[in-house]
Formats: structure tokens, sequence, C-alpha cells
């Protein structure tokens, strides 16, 4: 397993409290670099104005430090925006969607 994998593996540990979903599976992560004991992290939230954006970022930051990174590196952006449609399968059938199309 390379060690963007097991980033991602962390990263799962980041649930959204509203949907009940981790962040990797809502396809929140659009980008991550490893570097030693330094990562980078690029992800987007369901919604600019999402109430518990700076809670799920905190929890990014707790989780890959208590991996050990000691550089821990988060942009968030909405370029491009974040659709249901980058969800994986699981969280798809988690959330009640049957199709990649999303319709219920």
């Amino acid at each position: 397993m390379g060690e963007e994998e097991k980033v991602l593996d962390v990263l799962k540990r980041v649930v959204d409290p509203e949907l009940g979903v981790d962040i990797v599976n809502l396809g929140l992560i659009y980008d991550l670099r490893v570097e030693g004991d330094s990562v980078y992290v690029k992800m987007t939230l369901t919604s600019p104005f999402c109430p518990i954006g700076p809670i799920i970022v905190s929890r990014v930051e707790e989780e890959l430090r208590s991996a050990g990174f000691k550089n821990v590196d988060v942009e968030i952006v909405f370029d491009p925006p974040w659709t249901p449609e980058r969800m994986s399968e699981e969280a798809k059938i988690k959330l009640g969607w049957n199709d990649a199309r999303g319709s219920g």
C-alpha cells in the first residue's frame, strides 16, 4: 500500500456528521501529496456554506497528526464544485441513491 492509500485510509475516519459518510467516500478529497512526515490535502466541502466545514477540516488535521504527520496542510477549494456524482458507490447506497445518476 502506497503512502497516498494510507492517508486515504486515515481520512476515512473523518465522517461528515450531517450525512454519516466519510469524506473519502463522499468524494471530497481532490488531491493529496505525501513527503516524509508532511502531507498536503486539497479538498472541498459539499457546499461553500457548510456550517460544519471548520469542524471537518479540524478533524482532518487531527487524524493526520495522530497518524504521525508533523506538517499538515489542508487546502479547501470550491472549483470544481462538489456534486453527488463524486460519491463512491458505497456512499450512494448508504444515502439511498440507486444508480450513478443519483436518481433514487
